[in-house]
């Protein structure tokens, strides 16, 4: 009898091959419901991570500005100094507030309390009702709302029709994009918004 004939005459493991395979199969699946089951929970770390870059790199970037060439607000153009925000938030976040917190009491109305000035910081309000505040260093940052008017841009002193200031820019919900602010004079220097 040859070894290939013996192999295949050979039946004693064939009833535990079946078991085998199902518990194989069992342990595979198991590992496969923990690995997706651990990818949901570490997901909001990974998204709130990228959130904290993305608003450090804004923060660097506005720095980054503010000792350069301030062009009069009266002045047609954009020559003054110029940085570009590229911002892509999760459905989470329900804002961005540049230089002012429109919402004081995390209530999230932005409409029923008066905005408060904080000229330092970039902050960011999630759909849970926390909020976090990235600092700019150096200078205080003056923000102000842009308006594209007669082939330049003001200020945009309407802007938000329920703040009570005319400082600050909020970018609400859903944020992606690239956010340019331009360094401009009128008396101080002021940080505006072309979007």
């Amino acid at each position: 009898m040859s070894g290939l004939q013996r192999f295949l005459e050979d039946t004693r493991g064939v009833d535990t091959i079946p078991l085998k395979m199902v518990v194989y199969l069992a342990i595979t699946a198991l590992v496969v419901v923990l690995a997706a089951v651990s990818w949901n929970n570490i997901s909001p770390v990974m998204d709130d991570a990228d959130v904290d870059r993305q608003l450090e790199d804004a923060a660097l970037k506005i720095s980054s500005i503010q000792h350069g060439y301030a062009r009069e607000i009266t002045s047609k153009g954009t020559d003054g100094s110029m940085c570009t925000v590229e911002l892509s938030m999760p459905e989470h976040v329900n804002y961005v507030a540049f230089g002012v917190d429109p919402d004081p009491d995390a209530d999230g109305n932005l409409t029923n309390t008066a905005w408060s000035v904080e000229d330092y910081t970039i902050l960011c309000s999630y759909a849970s009702g926390v909020k976090t505040r990235v600092l700019i260093s150096g200078e205080p940052v003056n923000f102000r709302k842009g308006i594209f008017d007669d082939g330049k841009w003001v200020f945009d002193e309407d802007g938000y029709s329920y703040g009570n200031i005319s400082e600050g820019v909020v970018i609400e919900g859903p944020i992606t994009g690239d956010f340019t602010f331009e360094l401009v004079f009128d008396g101080k220097k002021q940080t505006l918004s072309h979007f």
